[in-house]
């Protein structure tokens, strides 16, 4: 399964579909497009979501850093996008994908490896990989 931009025109029409929030925002869910594994929610302006939408690779707006984060581009833990969905309200958009590696920073293939039990959270799942080893920095 590949994934296949839109032309121009009909990519300007969905992106003009979308509702941002006043920062210029919408959630963006990555899920595994073949087992259905959430594996992480980021935020995307109006430019990452083009680019993804060109380019058939995931590309989010990294709030703290303020400006496109490319996903896989320090790490090597790449998505590449199979299907993009659009929510009822336009304000989110849930991306089916094809992950390399690792998705969460902490090494674990989900950023939702914790689950709230009565007994408090629980650790549902181990890093797969040091993150010091992903981001090349030292502990």
């Amino acid at each position: 399964m590949s994934y296949t931009a839109p032309d121009t025109a009909t990519l300007d029409s969905i992106l003009d579909t979308m509702r941002f929030d006043a920062a210029g925002l919408v959630a963006a869910i990555a899920q595994q497009h073949d087992t259905g594994e959430v594996l992480m929610i980021a935020w995307m302006n109006r430019e990452a979501l083009r680019e993804t939408l060109q380019t058939g690779r995931v590309c989010y707006y990294s709030r703290s850093r303020k400006g496109l984060w490319r996903k896989g581009e320090t790490s090597g833990q790449t998505q590449t996008l199979i299907e993009a969905r659009i929510d009822c309200d336009a304000d989110a958009v849930l991306l089916l994908v094809d992950q390399i590696g690792v998705a969460c920073h902490t090494g674990r293939r989900s950023c939702f490896y914790r689950a709230a039990t009565p007994e408090g959270l629980i650790e549902l799942t181990k890093p797969e990989i040091d993150p010091a080893q992903l981001y090349h920095t030292h502990a």
